[in-house]
């Protein structure tokens, strides 16, 4: 069985963070029983003291956080030397942020030795829980999968569950589908014969799970009956858009098919939804734009004694119902970088952006006054990026399902922008409806908070786009 298909691509960020919390709380309680150097009979003692359990707590959520905002739940390839640094920094800083707030509250302890402790206890405490699970999961060993296919779709899922850290599997055989030539990357020995029941193999190999990795699936080219019987037996079976929809957190578009959207469950828009997500952007835009209140003025001068032109820069953009609305950023172009009328993609290293404009985008300063048409209901905090009528009357012709995507408000940050890279082009766009259509598909608000923790890690360490 897909162990982490249990949960959607971020709920495994949730679930990590809310264990390392876990262990912050005990790590500090733990710390606390050690310096009182009470018997453990005792123990209640230390739980019962109000300024320890305020500093378990503090330190818990505290580690969680920073751990989050540095990228060390995100699957973004980090070294192990690159986790070991960012594991450091959070120490450090949650350390002397907790240290800083027992001083403030008159612990009447000894906090520095408090927080060593604590800080000590929670390395140990990850190293330990996460050499377990790694142990555990290699004892469980992979799972068994079938794949039902043979061509370069076939091939693709074989080489996601070699790759993939959150979701694994041992691909036991390719089972042939009628007028597919093998592809020439597929191990002869992975090939099953085709004249064998499918639902025989799948007992006869111990099968835990089939993925259906074909696109056409009309005319006989799939042992619908047979798969039928598999699932009858237990086995789960997953079409290719439900597989990279679960381990690449996005929809494919080459697989996919109105039906599956039409009858797959999300899509939830109901009116307990629309409001939490009002007053989710109303309070989280109020709050940002009194914490980055001094970057904007900073940021406003810098513009100004760069070059000439005007402060803000307002732009048409198509919103919520395909509605167009003017977007505001502050200016990161020269005042003459489409004197044709001509709108272009923008480009990285673009030579129409200022100095001031380098650094503002890269940082992405110039997207702060957004929030003030998040404030005003013109977008939302978290959603797909608005794009320029130009674009969208061309990406409607060649993307698929592109106008899902003005069925949500656009937001300031979104799913795509965490999870891809830079996108100047017409496929590049393509890459990120995909992910776009993930957000749509499964939008929620625990999903809108862990991409706001994610876009704190993007922008600290130029990750995205």
């Amino acid at each position: 069985m897909f162990r982490a298909f249990h949960h959607r691509a971020y709920a495994a960020v949730l679930l990590d963070a809310g264990m390392d919390a876990l262990l912050g709380f005990l790590a500090v309680l733990i710390a606390a029983w050690t310096i009182s150097a009470v018997p453990m009979s005792e123990f209640g003692r230390t739980l019962a003291n109000p300024s320890v359990m305020l500093a378990a707590s503090g330190f818990a959520v505290c580690m969680a956080m920073l751990q989050s905002f540095l990228g060390l739940y995100r699957q973004a390839g980090l070294s192990f030397a690159s986790q070991l640094a960012r594991l450091l920094v959070a120490m450090s800083v949650g350390g002397y942020l907790t240290y800083l707030v027992l001083k403030e509250v008159g612990f009447d302890g000894h906090p520095s030795r408090l927080v060593g402790y604590s800080v000590v206890n929670l390395i140990l405490a990850i190293l330990l829980v996460r050499g377990t699970i790694m142990l555990v999961r290699a004892a469980q060993g992979s799972s068994r999968v079938l794949i039902v296919g043979t061509g370069p779709e076939a091939v693709s899922v074989a080489n996601d569950l070699r790759r993939s850290s959150r979701v694994s599997g041992e691909v036991i055989g390719f089972y042939p589908t009628p007028a597919v030539a093998p592809d020439q990357n597929i191990d002869g020995k992975l090939l099953l014969d085709a004249r064998v029941p499918l639902e025989q193999l799948a007992r006869e190999l111990e099968i835990d799970s089939i993925i259906v990795a074909t696109r056409e699936q009309r005319g006989g080219a799939m042992p619908m009956d047979q798969l039928v019987i598999c699932r009858s037996m237990g086995i789960p079976v997953m079409d290719l858009a439900g597989f990279y929809e679960r381990t690449h957190a996005e929809v494919p578009l080459d697989s996919l098919k109105a039906s599956w959207l039409v009858y797959g469950p999300g899509f939830v828009q109901g009116r307990v939804r629309q409001a939490l997500k009002r007053g989710f952007d109303i309070v989280t835009s109020s709050i940002l734009l009194v914490l980055a209140l001094p970057v904007m003025i900073a940021a406003a001068v810098a513009i100004k004694l760069d070059s000439r032109g005007p402060l803000i820069y307002r732009q048409e953009r198509v919103g919520l119902g395909g509605r167009s609305f003017m977007c505001l950023k502050f200016r990161s172009m020269c005042t003459d970088a489409e004197r044709d009328g001509v709108a272009r993609w923008a480009t990285k290293n673009d030579a129409r952006v200022t100095r001031v404009g380098r650094i503002i985008r890269k940082a992405r300063i110039d997207e702060l006054p957004q929030l003030f048409s998040v404030l005003k209901g013109e977008m939302s905090i978290v959603g797909p990026r608005p794009e320029r009528p130009s674009f969208v009357k061309e990406l409607q012709s060649k993307v698929a399902f592109y106008d899902l995507r003005h069925t949500v408000k656009p937001g300031v940050t979104g799913w795509a922008q965490v999870r891809y890279c830079y996108g100047a082009s017409v496929e590049d766009a393509r890459r990120k409806h995909q992910f776009d259509l993930y957000y749509i598909k499964n939008n929620s608000l625990l999903l809108d908070i862990v991409i706001l923790i994610e876009t704190v890690s993007v922008v600290l360490f130029g990750e995205g786009q």
